[in-house]
């Protein structure tokens, strides 16, 4: 009779499975009339772990309350814990308790079956959360638009990353052969990956950009030839309103495959002046030219002399090198200090009688034979900003 069935099974599959079903209910009723008593203790049990996870997640949910900006480490992980789901409390608990109960064997199957599944799913959700809250809490105070836009597609990226690998660990804790599937993934990633590199080069670098933060939208930068203010950083291209009035549009992979000036983070700003004064003036005026300019330096706001001294005897001057710094990130503040400080070095110079030196030529009056005609410095006088010496 028996094997008569057993055939019957193997020739019909509708048969097999309802006579699969009458033997998991029959093992089942037997289960249930031999083990209520631990099974009515595993359900408590069950349902007290069930009740501490969902106390856990409503701790979870007050975390992300404190500060809806996920700025913060505790922040990230309540948000992960908040995302806890129901149907992995509930597989959790039965894979903690089925062994008191001492089920029959199909349902302890079924209950690592919906655990491995729950599990799965589980972690790939708190991994893209703690991931997520890594990404936000590292970029910080980043534009929101950009920022909104690339944690989308971080977020899509991640989850089908992760969700990927949790279908693949799924699928293999359940006896299926992943390795040729995990083969095609692989080569169908390379192959998306060289026919999209151009995007995810530009991709890459915008992300570069946010988390790094070379620069922020406003800041006044110089790159190649190009320099004027961040208007707007994407995801693939950043846009620069010049110094000249138009928009310059740089593609990110470009933009961070040179050298960036970034003029908008500088705490001090040092100019350089280079004044030149007449060699008639005295040695010991010159020497106090480095006072003088210190006086005149650190009496405006902001300014702050660095050095100050002779550095040439040029071919009509003698050269003072003068080294100060302005105090402020604000260009227009930076330029008017340095106007200042012009106007009164030229006010300070004209009242204390140093002359600037400006380009001359003297001409000395020979004989036929070459000799110099005396006396030529006595009968000096200038012709049209030209010294002229003759006799």
């Amino acid at each position: 009779m028996t094997n008569t069935t057993d055939a019957a099974r193997q020739a019909d599959p509708l048969l097999a499975s309802a006579a699969n079903l009458r033997d998991f209910w029959n093992q089942a009723t037997l289960w249930l009339a031999g083990h209520y008593l631990q099974i009515l203790i595993a359900i408590g049990i069950g349902i007290a772990i069930v009740l501490i996870l969902l106390g856990i997640r409503s701790f979870g949910l007050r975390l992300c309350a404190r500060d809806a900006g996920f700025s913060h480490w505790p922040t990230t992980i309540g948000r992960a814990i908040s995302l806890t789901h129901i149907w992995f409390m509930v597989a959790f608990a039965a894979k903690l308790v089925d062994g008191y109960a001492a089920p029959p064997r199909a349902v302890a199957d079924t209950i690592n079956i919906f655990f491995t599944i729950a599990a799965a799913l589980q972690a790939a959700i708190w991994a893209r959360e703690l991931i997520l809250g890594i990404v936000e809490h590292r970029a910080g105070d980043t534009d929101n638009g950009t920022l909104g836009s690339a944690i989308g597609i971080i977020r899509l990226l991640v989850t089908v990353v992760l969700f990927t690998i949790a279908g693949v660990l799924i699928l293999d804790n359940l006896g299926v052969n992943v390795t040729g599937l995990i083969a095609g993934l692989g080569i169908g990633g390379i192959a998306i990956g060289l026919a999209a590199k151009g995007i995810f080069d530009d991709l890459f670098s915008a992300l570069s950009i946010i988390f790094d933060k070379p620069f922020r939208r406003g800041d006044s930068v110089r790159w190649d030839s190009t320099s004027g203010t961040v208007e707007a950083i994407g995801l693939k291209t950043t846009r620069v309103r010049a110094l000249t009035g138009e928009e310059v549009v740089i593609s990110n992979t470009n933009l961070l495959n040179k050298e960036l000036h970034n003029m908008a983070r500088l705490a001090r700003r040092r100019h350089v002046l280079t004044l030149g004064v007449t060699y008639q003036t005295p040695p010991e005026v010159c020497a106090r030219i480095p006072t003088l300019a210190r006086e005149i330096v650190e009496a405006h706001d902001k300014c702050k002399l660095v050095r100050c001294g002779m550095t040439n005897f040029n071919s009509s001057s003698l050269d003072f090198e003068l080294q100060f710094d302005v105090m402020s990130e604000i260009y227009e503040e930076i330029f008017e200090a340095r106007h200042k400080v012009c106007i009164a070095i030229l006010k300070r110079f004209n009242a204390e009688g140093i002359d600037f030196a400006y380009p001359t030529q003297t001409s000395f009056t020979a004989a036929p034979d070459g000799r110099f005609v005396l006396p030529y410095a006595a009968e000096t006088r200038p012709i049209h900003g030209h010294e002229q010496r003759g006799g």
